[in-house]
């Protein structure tokens, strides 16, 4: 099959899905609307498997390309609807269709009490269908497309419940924010076009190859860089702009895996990587997401260590894990980046789903102080989610080990990093450690703490139980596709690491980037683990063993446990400080301006004009006796001005 048939396959299958489900949106059928959407999804995945496996190989291409049509054509642009598979999307894309249909698998079970399930579905396959066109487009406009329609499907999915008024304003809190977003992306394509002329990737990567290293904070490539991150942080919710992604907890519980993690929340990460020759040179730039990455990795943190709602501590954690990928792209590891990409799809998407399977158990019940004990009740949900918890502390050999220990290594090592920023990261992973501990302990392991007379907690059917299964294998084995160098020296076979390799010459690396001494990396690998380890013990003898040391603790420091509860109040600040006085001004202005001034002048004109045209409809009211008396009068009046004109004429010439 040809590649361009391929490329048609893998991105019409979610439209053609969301159109089957559009058109029959009010059907309650689940099942059927389901199987659409899980079908297509699945027909783009092994679409794509088809397309990644013609890069492996000796003499395989580089890429796999397909130009469908020429989009537009301005002045010296010209933009075509070309799309790429090269060795960076080719992962993207595996893991978008791959943990996506999974999670669309998982969701005929979870919605099969709603109402909507058909509606549900054509924007679960919308998203799939953007979330494809940002990460295959072989431009930024293309991409900026996809970005705007993974913002759109968040909007309609978040909301989807949007009866609920918390709820349809948390789809629009992640609108609005994302749009702030959105303007500084637009300004760093445009700061890329009018410094190259064009918007491909291969083009503008070719071009900034020679270019040197800027070393001030004005330079063209260190505006873009800086304009495409605060893009990167709307879209990934870091520091600032990450106050949308906990609220996004409304929507159903697949749609808060799908976005946090298999689509969009890592699209900025994505964007970053493959414009890695663009930020290299530019390390003031990277300097600044490597600072944000590592602030935002410890604030979600350490939020997550006081959330009650069993998703709002994933949320925070997706924050968090988000914050050690920029980290990652921060000191130039672009490729650590892409790593914790994929773990973190891999246990996120699992410990999302599982925490779907509770919530689905319990009846809608969130909040883990009231659950306790449901080992006994959910074996195999326990199970899948132990996994889940062990990959994501990051307890060796699982997933997450792998590919947060390769972030905490070279922000310690890179030319880019230093002490301070692996400091940060070992507090993110401790805190992390402890309130995964925290959640497992308070959902599973503790004494019930709701009415077991009351509630039957069961395991959900086989929809459910399949994606927690396949999640939790690749959440216990994901993480060998990146084995470090100083672990596979002394493995059985010398297992290399494949993903660094794979990644080889489609990723720029910082000049002076490299290995480092084996001696420190084993160091600090043990640092970092024992940190996590006796965090999470911690947290174990905290809410296990002696579940009254809580409350103790608590009591004797209440100003800083309030201070992390309220999330550090920064959504009141924001309210306060920004949008409060922006709503206040505008009402100010309409109130004063548009009121007084810009209403009462066109009121003013508007009478005028009004009047006039009320005068003058007065002379054509279609009264014929009006007519004939205005007909009577001006021959009256014309005869007497004749009459009298000659006298007037004779009196003028005679003097």
């Amino acid at each position: 099959m040809n590649e361009k048939l391929l490329f048609a396959i893998l991105l019409l299958a979610p439209v053609l899905g969301f159109l089957a489900n559009g058109l029959r949106w009010k059907s309650k059928n689940y099942m059927v609307a389901g199987s659409i959407a899980t079908s297509a999804a699945a027909i783009s995945f092994l679409a794509s498997l088809a397309v990644v496996v013609r890069l492996f190989g000796e003499g395989a291409p580089k890429s796999v390309a397909a130009n469908f049509f020429n989009w537009f054509s301005v002045g010296g642009l010209e933009v075509s609807a070309s799309f790429v598979i090269d060795h960076i999307s080719g992962l993207m894309v595996l893991v978008v269709t791959g943990v996506g249909t999974l999670i669309h698998l998982f969701s005929i079970g979870y919605m099969s009490h709603d109402e909507r399930p058909a509606k549900y579905f054509a924007y679960l396959n919308l998203f799939l269908f953007n979330m494809l066109l940002l990460i295959l487009g072989d431009n930024l406009l293309l991409m900026f497309v996809g970005w705007e329609g993974v913002g759109l499907s968040s909007y309609l999915l978040i909301g989807f419940w949007f009866s609920d008024k918390e709820k349809a304003a948390a789809g629009m809190k992640a609108f609005v924010t994302n749009r702030i977003g959105d303007a500084g992306f637009l300004l760093g394509i445009f700061t890329l076009f009018f410094l190259f002329g064009t918007v491909n990737f291969e083009e503008i990567i070719s071009k900034v190859a020679p270019m040197a290293v800027e070393a001030g904070w004005t330079g063209p490539l260190t505006l873009a860089g800086l304009f495409l991150f605060i893009g990167a942080a709307g879209k990934s919710a870091q520091i600032p702009l990450y106050v949308w992604l906990p609220d996004a907890m409304a929507g159903p519980t697949p749609v808060s895996a799908l976005i946090h993690a298999a689509t969009m929340v890592t699209a900025g990460v994505y964007m970053i990587v493959r414009l890695s020759p663009v930020f290299v040179l530019a390390p003031n730039a990277l300097h600044v997401v490597a600072v944000v990455g590592a602030a935002t990795a410890v604030l979600a943190a350490t939020i997550g260590l006081a959330q009650n709602d069993i998703k709002k501590v994933l949320a925070y954690s997706t924050v968090s894990q988000l914050g050690f990928m920029f980290l990652a792209c921060g000191v130039g590891a672009f490729g650590a980046a892409m790593f914790h990409l994929i773990t973190h799809a891999f246990f996120k998407a699992l410990m999302f789903l599982g925490s779907g399977s509770v919530i689905h158990a319990m009846h809608e019940e969130q909040d883990i102080r009231k659950m306790g004990g449901l080992k006994k009740y959910l074996p195999l949900t326990h199970a899948t989610f132990f996994v889940g918890w062990i990959a994501i502390i990051g307890i060796p050999p699982f997933a997450g080990f792998f590919s947060k220990d390769e972030i905490l290594w070279f922000a310690f090592s890179s030319p880019l990093g230093g002490f301070p920023l692996w400091f940060a990261g070992v507090i993110g992973a401790a805190c992390t450690a402890f309130y995964m501990t925290r959640l497992m302990a308070l959902t599973f392991w503790t004494k019930p703490r709701f009415d077991e007379h009351k509630t039957h907690p069961h395991e959900a059917g086989p929809s459910m139980a399949i994606p927690l299964v396949v999640l939790a294998v690749l959440s216990a084995v994901g993480g060998f596709m990146g084995i470090p160098h100083v672990i596979g020296e002394i493995l059985p076979g010398h297992p290399g690491n494949w993903l660094e390799h794979w990644l080889e010459g489609s990723i720029a690396k910082p000049a002076g980037f490299g290995h480092g001494s084996k001696m420190m990396e084993w160091a600090l690998m043990g640092i970092s683990v024992s940190i996590a380890s006796l965090s999470a013990l911690t947290a174990y003898n905290f809410y296990v063993v002696d579940p009254d040391r809580p409350a103790k603790f608590v009591n004797s420091l209440p100003k800083l446990h309030r201070l992390i509860y309220n999330k550090y109040f920064v959504d009141e600040f924001y309210f306060a400080k920004i949008i409060n006085p922006v709503v206040g001004g505008s009402r100010a202005l309409w109130a004063f301006v548009d009121v007084n001034f810009i209403d009462r002048g066109t009121y003013v004109v508007g009478d005028f004009v009004r009047g006039i045209g009320s005068t003058v409809r007065t002379l054509q009211n279609g009264n014929m006796q009006q007519y004939a008396l205005y007909i009577a009068l001006a021959v009256a009046f014309i005869f007497m001005y004749l009459l009298e004109a000659p006298k007037r004429l004779a009196e003028i010439l005679g003097g």
